[in-house]
């Protein structure tokens, strides 16, 4: 007795090439000062750490001095303090109300341009501290100029009447 033999064909499907382009997706604005903020942070720190490594430095820590301040609680307090603005911003810019938003950005993106330019006065070595500050501003000119164009939409008559108003007033400040 045969038995039927039992084949299968499996033809691999067709497939044509598509020309493809990359898309632009929009991305919210508060994201962009979370970036910006974050690449902030980052160079702020860098600059400090690759500091340790200029002759003398570590010898001036071990004796308790930093710069020209001696070692102490309050002065590091303070360093932590001025170090958690920009990492306190990554968040404040992706959790506060665009209005509230915009305008924490503005004030305090222009209160650290001044401080940044600040830590280079009087170091010796220019070339470091001056593209220390130089990336720092640029990128505080990036948040000043995401938040000063946030884009603005007008209330409409239909909003204030819409069941579903907070779930527009959400897409609109995406």
């Amino acid at each position: 007795m045969d038995l039927p033999i039992l084949t299968t064909t499996t033809e691999p499907m067709m497939r044509t090439r598509q020309p493809t382009t990359l898309e632009d997706q929009r991305i919210p604005v508060g994201a962009k000062l979370a970036a910006a903020w974050t690449s902030f942070a980052f160079l702020y720190a860098y600059v400090d750490i690759l500091a340790f490594f200029r002759p003398g430095v570590i010898d001036d820590i071990l004796v308790g001095v930093v710069w020209e301040f001696d070692i102490s609680q309050t002065l590091f307090t303070v360093f932590l303090a001025l170090m958690a603005i920009p990492i306190l911003m990554v968040v404040l810019s992706m959790t506060l109300p665009a209005r509230a938003n915009r305008i924490t950005n503005l004030i305090v993106a222009s209160l650290q341009v001044p401080f940044a330019a600040f830590n280079a006065v009087g170091e010796s070595w220019t070339y470091f501290y001056g593209l220390g500050v130089a990336l720092e501003v640029i990128v505080l000119a990036l948040i000043l100029r995401y938040a000063w164009t946030w884009p603005r939409t007008a209330p409409s008559a239909t909003m204030a009447t819409s069941p579903d108003r907070e779930t527009v007033r959400a897409q609109q400040q995406a």
